[in-house]
């Protein structure tokens, strides 16, 4: 029974030094809707990770067609079993294309930063917009909400993860929605950027939560 415990303990003791997670809440964007999963830009992600020697497993918790008041009802439970040191949150594409109310996906962005951060996780916000004929008044609010929100609570910010892909249709499916296998890579451009800066911090020392050794006081 001593020895069981033992190896327990050495068990636990390793798993506490491993690098804390990178988990993702999306939705179909970041859940490779339509093609391959391991051809989806969370994939490339956690292939960069590999060949750089980062060493941050990669929780995928996107689920296709979620919105922000449903990422925000999984967040809780997610933050508590993956404890991770870095939440990637890409949601509100949904609650744009059904014509939301804006106050609503704001408060819910806004409660998942505040859960992440309090869970001692770095957040990057992947932005979104939506096409003009939802109005200006609309569309232009809705991307607002991620600019706003990134400034208010300090996160990292991609402003529109579909970037010079959204209008080209030979990078969209046919639904003109969801992007191709041929997208994803230019995805993962926009977002390694303002995701690596994260990693380098949880890198260091500091971001560890380790501290330097005290100077030896002098006589």
């Amino acid at each position: 029974m001593a020895l069981l415990a033992f190896a327990a303990l050495i068990a636990g003791a390793a798993r506490a030094g491993d690098p804390a997670p990178i988990l993702v809440v999306g939705d179909s964007l970041s859940a490779a809707y339509g093609i391959a999963r391991d051809e989806g830009w969370v994939a490339l992600l956690e292939r960069r990770l590999r060949v750089q020697g980062y060493g941050q497993p990669v929780v995928n918790a996107s689920v296709s067609g979620d919105t922000s008041r449903g990422a925000l009802a999984r967040l809780p439970a997610l933050l508590e079993r993956h404890r991770p040191g870095i939440v990637v949150i890409e949601i509100g594409g949904n609650d744009g294309l059904r014509g939301l109310p804006l106050d609503v996906m704001r408060s819910n962005l806004t409660s998942m930063i505040e859960a992440a951060q309090k869970a001692d996780a770095r957040v990057l916000l992947l932005g979104m917009r939506i096409p003009p004929n939802y109005g200006p008044r609309y569309a232009d609010g809705f991307q607002e909400i991620y600019e706003e929100l990134s400034e208010r609570y300090g996160t990292a910010l991609v402003p529109f993860l579909l970037e010079g892909i959204a209008l080209d249709p030979r990078l969209m499916q046919d639904d003109g929605i969801h992007p191709r296998a041929e997208a994803q890579a230019l995805m993962f451009d926009r977002v390694w950027p303002a995701l690596e800066p994260l990693l380098e911090e949880a890198r260091s020392p500091a971001g560890r939560g380790e501290t330097a050794e005290a100077a030896p006081a002098t006589e």
